[in-house]
């Protein structure tokens, strides 16, 4: 027989000279394919832009001042030469203000060269960056600060979102007319924040809205979002919405601390047409109601129109605007089309016009949108938006999976991240369904934390994967112990483990002791695998019995019986079949029959049978 082999090959990889998303550098793999980072500069940390992508806008706020503002070089620093882009020149530049101005807000102080105390915490959570940096970043309006100076006095522990920082998670929550409670909000608010939310929004739509907005921003630790115009509806219709219902509302919930807003200015008169042929109409609430409104009085959008007067309100309060996407698309078949990206244009001259109030802003947007189109809308925002940081829902990839669409907008949300989004808004698996109750909110958490950090390990950003990688070499040492406190959820980790095999050895259920990779790769002298010595363990041993809240998870699987989990729960040496000092099951421990005999016991059978009723003697050779 004749042997084919391929002549050795080198395969060049197409790095673009990202950072190694590893600070210790470990592992035998390259660094990141992103671009070299670029903090300063327009691009932050990115993909390489995809032939046809648009280019960045070479305007940022400092393009934006207030009037009678004037930029002037820093002491032992230069502009530079003429036409160079600012962006990249952020660092060699401060404003001055008119005589007699105070600055309020995180971009005032940063346009003026000030580092506040909430950007030095910003620096000090985010490791990779410094606090000067994360000063220009504001000042060049590619990151916020949403940190109300009420909420501040409170709980509020200072983040920033922009795409030099890591991605950030949003979780939605309210109470609805038909369901939900002050308390119950709060509840779901602390079990946003343990789950991984790094901003929260009350979306509440029912019960008493200003007594669950004050309960949620004074017991929060993360900023708080609302969508006003719910507030201004609350026992109105929305044709009787006024100018001084609009700026009395947003006066009330800056006063109670409310760190951002979404106010839905973008959506136009002009753009309505453009609605008709669409599947599925207006999905946003905030863009449906002012959409009606406009209708019927035969006039702009209101929110449109007296924008500075808004800014004015949040500029005394350091609100940050979350411009909502009131024509995001509802559905694959609408994505991308003229009217969401009519309403995108609108939200970058409404960004320019809230940077020259010295107010901070984000854009908001899609939605439901094929994977293939994700990059050139967050790429279309980056230039139309002049870099502003972007918020997106999702986006959902698919239509077809109601119960989990927390996946189905995961995978979304991670490319859109990849791409320039620099906060996910979680759907929960009752996305389109009903209001999300407390298990909903931990599992939109938790697929919403992943599509974050696995954006931010393929972007290189500066020690992402150490804890990724802290994670396999306990798995290779085969430490259960040490991989279940890495992992994101130990309790599930624990309880998944203990269901099958409730004590720690060196293989698992899944392969058994015979078949486990893992541990015959860590026996290999002349392997690495699993020798670390700093997670090294001298024996297996008995877990302890399952907490009450890893009971829940297994009880809520539905596979094991009550009596199983119970057995689990209170388990004894006895009830493991143990003698003192050692775990019969491991195999170090004891001959490999006894080891077989556990495999058979207590771990899923191999099919052993003959394959296709083949013979089971030896052929005729």
């Amino acid at each position: 027989m004749t042997m084919h082999t391929e002549p050795d090959r080198t395969y060049d990889l197409p790095l673009h000279g990202a950072h190694n998303p590893s600070s210790t550098r470990q592992g035998t793999t390259p660094g990141s394919f992103a671009r070299r980072a670029d903090i300063g500069g327009p691009l932050a940390f990115t993909s390489p832009d995809t032939p046809g992508m648009p280019a960045p806008s070479d305007r940022t706020a400092w393009d934006f001042l207030p009037e009678g503002w004037s930029i002037v070089a820093a002491p032992n620093h230069q502009l530079g030469c003429a036409g160079h882009n600012k962006s990249s020149i952020a660092t060699h530049i401060r404003c001055v203000a008119p005589a007699g101005f105070t600055p309020i807000t995180q971009l005032e102080h940063a346009r003026l060269g000030t580092i506040t105390p909430e950007m030095r915490r910003v620096a000090e959570r985010e490791g990779h960056l410094s606090a000067e940096q994360v000063r220009d970043e504001i000042a060049a309006g590619r990151m916020v600060i949403p940190a109300n100076r009420v909420h501040l006095g409170y709980r509020l522990d200072p983040m920033a979102i922009g795409r030099a920082s890591r991605t950030k998670v949003n979780a939605n929550m309210g109470a609805s007319p038909v369901s939900s409670s002050t308390d119950e909000e709060v509840e779901k608010l602390r079990w946003a924040e343990r789950w991984g939310a790094d901003t929260v929004m009350d979306l509440s739509t029912g019960g008493d809205l200003d007594a669950t907005r004050e309960a949620i921003v004074r017991n929060s630790n993360v900023p708080i979002g609302t969508v006003p115009i719910y507030s201004m509806i609350i026992g109105r219709k929305i044709e009787d919405l006024s100018e001084s219902i609009v700026l009395d509302t947003l006066e009330r919930q800056a006063q109670q601390g409310v760190d951002y807003f979404t106010i839905h200015a973008g959506v136009l008169h002009e753009h309505l047409p453009l609605i008709k042929k669409r599947l599925i109409g207006i999905v946003s609430r905030g863009g449906s109601l002012l959409a009606k409104w406009m209708i019927v009085h035969n006039r702009q959008n209101l929110m449109y129109t007296m924008w500075e007067e808004i800014c004015d309100v949040m500029r005394r309060y350091d609100v940050t605007f979350s411009i909502g996407d009131g024509l995001r698309p509802g559905g694959l078949a609408d994505a991308s089309d003229a009217a969401q990206f009519a309403e995108l244009v609108t939200l970058g001259e409404l960004t320019e016009r809230t940077w020259r109030k010295g107010v901070q802003v984000m854009i908001e947007g899609p939605g439901h949108v094929p994977f293939d189109q994700i990059e050139f809308n967050m790429k279309l925002e980056r230039r139309l938006c002049h870099g502003a940081p972007f918020y997106v829902l999702g986006p959902l990839v698919t239509d077809i999976f109601p119960g989990y669409d927390h996946i189905t907008s995961c995978i979304g949300a991670t490319a859109a991240a990849y791409h320039g989004a620099s906060m996910l808004c979680y759907v929960t698996p009752k996305e389109h369904l009903g209001l999300p109750k407390r298990d909903d909110v931990k599992q939109g958490c938790i697929a919403y934390r992943i599509a974050a950090h696995a954006a931010d390990v393929a972007l290189g950003i500066p020690g992402t994967r150490d804890r990724d990688d802290e994670l396999t070499k306990a798995r290779a040492a085969l430490n259960w112990e040490k991989h279940f406190e890495l992992s994101f959820d130990p309790d599930t980790a624990r309880a998944y483990h203990d269901e099958d095999l409730d004590v720690d050895t060196d293989f698992c259920a899944m392969c058994g002791h015979d078949w486990c990779s893992v541990r015959i790769s860590k026996e290999i002298v002349e392997f690495a695998s699993g020798k670390s010595d700093e997670y090294a363990w001298e024996k297996p041993k008995r877990s302890a019995a399952l907490t009450s809240e890893q009971q829940e998870i297994l009880a809520k699987r539905g596979v094991l019986p009550p009596e199983e989990i119970h057995r689990l729960a209170s388990k004894t040496k006895r009830a493991l079949g143990a003698v003192e000092g050692k775990a019969s099951c491991h195999s170090d421990f004891v001959d490999p029959e006894t080891a077989k005999t556990l495999q058979q016991a207590k771990l899923v059978q191999l099919n052993t049978a003959p394959a296709h009723n083949l013979p089971t003697h030896d052929p005729v050779i």
